[in-house]
């Protein structure tokens, strides 16, 4: 279908361009054949369950957006949640493996920034996906926060902006839209949102130089898109209601106040923040009135066509506006023509040798590629030697009391976690590079032992006992949510009573503040296959690590 007024759709088309919903196949399954033929759903989110390889992944972008034509609907804005580092639905060969935020912010230097938003977006357009639910610009600045942590660029605002500025600029350039989240910050809290209802209490000027002064100079980049965040700001909006349902947050505050006018997309409204005490239906409802302009019902097919049925039936009953319908559609509308050229859709192959720009400066001096100077390609090699040079620039020496470099006449024994978990999807997602195999390339005497990320005590037992006094021990630590978990923890104070240890913080910084001081403590923020590789050279004594940390351990 190609059409440029909104007066050609019905009521239920125009309803349905306002949604953006998951599915579990990875082939057009019955869920999205029926949200995008019956209920003329004009957004699809992919998640890790929808990803067996990046071939794959194409078919079935083209896949759905030929569903959408058949039925004579307008083509589909098709996103991920492709953050880089600990958070990233596609992990298959043909999607460069970015670093995270915190990584990133380490390095003190947004240009890497740009070049990893660069890279990835060329690669998401390249498979049939426009929209990526990133950059997160929250400023994590809370020490227990369960769900952001290493996914923001670290507790200082000015920093966090100017990071989120170049990913916007990045993805942008490459006709992906960026996403900016969660507004007006999810940094400071305590509570998992997708678990239940938090609240922000800081007073307008604390807000205004911390938590909103990302999203002011994302609005300034020209971000395409803020999403919501399901949490309480009682400073702005004085009702006990989440900014996602808060007209005063969302019109009031982003709209009229900080002069936004692109899209504002909600998160899912089936996290429990939001499900649990307004239901999904009433609360599309409500995120329509407070200004939403697309609505996001990730999983259960069940909620996604009572969401869509109750906004329909609010514009018949007059409970919301047909104008307040109208003008979402047009922002969606106006994103669909001309910002991602979604009317003329096409999908490219993912060769080795496909063409990733160089970058050049632009007034800022940050590095910046134009559409127009897309003529000097880069191989996977070059990005490959890029993602090492940012690890390189982001492992972080906290302290070292002489354990480094490792000394090569003694062995070495490496305590590694096995991240194999869980996310509130129910997705697997695990890592299999390990430091005591990078190790092992590099020297001899290397020792391994894997732990799960919640080993019990008895296993922190038997690692006691093959210890010898003459090692040299690294004990690894991960952190998913909020606390250092209670065996590590154990696993930490035992070894500590004996040897003097090298830890290693795979994720979370913030896990040396519940464990005995160890002589070295080094941060890498992710460990991913670049990072698991700068490491071991950091750990040998062949590389110099030059990260900062972007959050204070007090």
């Amino acid at each position: 279908m190609r059409m440029n007024s909104i007066d050609q759709l019905s009521l239920e088309q125009r309803v349905g361009q306002m949604f953006m919903c998951g599915f579990h196949g990875q082939h057009a399954d019955e869920q999205i054949n029926q949200l995008i033929r019956d209920y003329h759903v004009g957004g699809v989110i992919y998640f890790r369950r929808n990803v067996e390889s990046v071939d794959q992944l194409n078919q079935l972008s083209a896949e759905l957006q030929a569903i959408a034509a058949e039925a004579g609907e307008l083509p589909l804005m098709i996103s991920v949640d492709q953050e880089g580092g600990m958070v990233a639905r596609i992990d298959k060969e043909g999607v460069t493996q970015v670093p995270g935020n915190m990584a990133l912010g380490a390095t003190g230097n947004p240009a890497y920034t740009l070049e990893c938003a660069q890279i990835l977006g060329h690669e998401l357009k390249s498979i049939g996906i426009d929209m990526n639910l990133a950059p997160v610009v929250d400023v994590n600045n809370n020490i227990l926060n369960p769900v952001i942590g290493v996914r923001s660029y670290g507790e200082n605002a000015e920093s966090v902006a100017a990071h989120g500025a170049a990913a916007i600029k990045g993805y942008q350039s490459r006709g992906v839209a960026a996403t900016a989240k969660h507004f007006p910050g999810h940094g400071d809290t305590a509570v998992d949102s997708h678990l239940g209802m938090v609240t922000v209490p800081h007073e307008r000027n604390r807000l205004e130089q911390v938590e909103l002064l990302p999203f002011r100079r994302a609005i300034e980049a020209g971000v395409d898109a803020i999403m919501t965040a399901h949490v309480i700001f009682p400073t702005i909006e004085p009702e006990p209601i989440p900014a996602t349902l808060s007209r005063k947050v969302l019109t009031g505050l982003l709209r009229e106040e900080m002069g936004f006018d692109g899209i504002i997309i909600t998160d899912c409204l089936e996290m429990h923040a939001i499900s649990k005490p307004y239901g999904v239906a009433e609360a599309a409802i409500r995120a329509v009135e407070a200004g939403a302009d697309l609505i996001l019902v990730s999983h259960t097919l069940q909620d996604q066509v009572s969401a869509v049925e109750a906004v329909v039936e609010a514009v018949r009953t007059g409970r919301i506006a047909e104008a307040t319908i109208n003008q979402a559609l047009e922002r969606i509308l106006s994103w669909k023509t001309a910002r991602c050229g979604q009317w003329e859709h096409t999908f490219v192959s993912m060769e080795e040798d496909d063409a990733v720009p160089n970058g050049s400066d632009d007034e800022d001096g940050v590095a910046f590629s134009t559409k127009e100077k897309d003529e000097l390609p880069r191989s996977l090699a070059s990005i490959e030697s890029t993602l090492d040079e940012i690890a390189s620039n982001s492992i972080t020496v906290v302290h070292n009391d002489g354990l480094l470099p490792l000394d090569p006449e003694k062995d070495v024994y490496v305590i590694w976690p096995e991240v194999v978990q869980r996310t509130e999807v129910d997705e697997p997602w695990s890592h299999t590079d390990s430091l005591g195999v990078a190790l092992s390339q590099l020297r001899g005497g290397v020792r391994e032992h894997k732990i799960t990320t919640q080993p019990t005590y008895d296993e922190a037992d038997r690692i006691l006992k093959n210890v010898s006094e003459g090692d040299q021990i690294i004990v690894c630590t991960y952190t998913s949510a909020g606390h250092l978990p209670k065996g590590q923890q154990h696993l930490v104070e035992k070894l500590s009573e004996k040897y003097s240890l090298i830890v290693v913080a795979l994720r979370n910084p913030y896990d040396l503040l519940e464990i005995p001081t160890p002589g070295s403590y080094v941060c890498t923020y992710e460990n991913t296959p670049a990072v698991v590789r700068a490491l071991s050279l950091v750990l040998t004594g062949e590389l110099q690590p030059t990260g900062s940390l972007p959050v204070s351990l007090h």
